[in-house]
């Protein structure tokens, strides 16, 4: 997987991303969702993996003073096993660490209990279990609360 690259997610792409989103999440998010993400969140920053023009992966971050949350991580199925997640999270770390936000010291994100897959990617990171959200989502499974202290 030479050809691919990370770029910030261009409004002529939020289609893309919709449709993936719809391909791999219970509730997604929806157009208008990723559109305020991109365009009026002062806060957020969204990220795509492409091979030529198919978008393949996203991952969508907020910084807000001293801390990151994740929002959303997605690869394509096909695409999953392939070390993709981990390149978008470490472009994720890499941008906290070099953009002048000064010192980001966690990050932290909430996962279905049942993404056994993302978890494990997020402890490859480092994140910790700290909680368990009851109820979480919309279909009532609970959410993870995981954490990473960057210092």
């Amino acid at each position: 997987m030479n050809n691919i690259i990370i770029e910030k997610l261009d409004n002529k792409d939020v289609d893309q991303v919709v449709r993936l989103e719809q391909s791999l999440f219970h509730s997604p998010w929806t157009k208008e969702q990723f559109l305020y993400e991109l365009n009026d969140n002062p806060f957020a920053k969204i990220f795509v993996v492409k091979i030529g023009d198919e978008i393949i992966g996203y991952i969508d971050y907020m910084i807000t003073f001293n801390s990151a949350t994740i929002s959303k991580i997605a690869i394509k199925s096909e695409y999953q096993k392939n070390g993709l997640g981990s390149k978008l999270m470490e472009y994720m770390m890499d941008d906290l660490n070099s953009l002048g936000y000064g010192e980001i010291e966690t990050i932290t994100l909430e996962v279905r209990i049942s993404n056994i897959k993302a978890i494990s990617l997020y402890k490859k990171f480092g994140f910790k279990e700290v909680n368990v959200k009851k109820n979480y989502y919309s279909d009532k499974e609970d959410a993870l609360y995981m954490l990473k202290v960057m210092l």
